[in-house]
Order: C-alpha cells, then structure tokens, then sequence
C-alpha cells in the first residue's frame, strides 16, 4: 500500500521496482531503480522535527528490504540505504540512520542512530546502537555494538561473508524482476 503521511508526501517508486502489495510505504519515501520490498515490509516517513521539516527515507537501487522488515525515522531524521544492500527478515532499521553499499543486515537486526559503512555484514539479531560500523567488518550473530563496544574486537569480512551477500542481492534482483512481470496474473 502506497499512503501519504499526514504532511503531504507521498512515496516515489521507481517503475523498475517491486513492492509486494501487502507492504506499507508512507510519507517521504524514495525507492530506486530494481529494489525488492518484500511482504509485510512497513517504510514510514511521517515523523517531523521540531520546525516541521523531515528528510527522506531512501532505498538505494538494487538493494533488497526483506519480509517484515520496518524502517521509521525519529522527528523526520534521514534514513538511507545504499545501492545493491540487504535488509533481512524482520530487522528494523530507525533512524536516524546511514546504511552504504553492498551492506549486508541479517535477520532480526536492529539499526538505531548509526552508520554502516560499504560491504560490512552484520549479522543474524544484532543490535547496532549510536555507532559507527567501519567499511567491511563483520559483525557476528547476536552482538551489540554500543559506545562501550571495542570496534577493534570486530573481525573483517571474509571473501565467503561477501560471496553470501552478493548472492542475496543477485537473487533478489531476479525476484524483483519475476514478480513485476506477474503482479497483475491473479
């Protein structure tokens, strides 16, 4: 469901993108080029700030937002997610927020008030909170980073981590493309 936010905005879907009819984008959204939005994905830009502004929540092309996944942003800071980037099941992505290019969020993740930097992985029920996640390191299943995390104890990404995260991408990509070509069969 494409809605307007309470302000105005409507979102802005580019014709090359799939969005499951049971997903709800709201407000000032931007989805790019070949981005796959998955069932039950919830994209809400509706909140303002103080003097009444808000930024975009933008979903760079080629990048994938995963079943149940939902992405808000506090008093309409900006939310942004990089080109050919996965958002997996059931994360929640809330902004303020920056997430780069060929980024890979596993299942359950939550992102509050941080930036992950290209290529970084993070997987399965994580929770990255105020920091800053730097260009390909790996975040293991079920870690919190917080201010009081050493960055230095994080591993780098290995070539199968990014092998992985390319092949989601690639398949997403393809689901993106098969499922406009039958959106209107049934």
């Amino acid at each position: 469901m494409i809605r307007r936010n309470p302000r105005g905005d409507t979102p802005e879907v580019h014709e090359t993108a799939f969005v499951d009819h049971t997903a709800i984008l709201c407000g000032q959204v931007i989805v790019c080029e070949n981005v796959f939005i998955g069932p039950y994905a919830v994209i809400r830009a509706d909140e303002v700030n103080a003097n009444g502004d808000m930024e975009p929540i933008i979903i760079g092309a080629n990048s994938n937002i995963q079943d149940g996944v939902v992405i808000h942003s506090k008093a309409g800071a900006l939310v942004s997610i990089g080109e050919s980037t996965t958002i997996a099941h059931r994360s929640i992505v809330h902004g303020p927020c920056t997430v780069g290019n060929y980024v890979f969020v596993g299942f359950n993740s939550v992102l509050f008030n941080c930036v992950v930097h290209d290529h970084a992985v993070v997987r399965h029920s994580c929770v990255i909170d105020g920091r800053v996640i730097p260009e390909r390191f790996y975040v293991p299943s079920s870690t919190k980073v917080n201010h009081e995390t050493d960055l230095a104890t994080l591993p780098r990404v290995t070539p199968e981590a990014e092998g992985f995260s390319e092949d989601v991408v690639r398949t997403n990509l393809q689901l993106a493309r098969d499922y406009r070509r039958i959106q209107n069969e049934f």
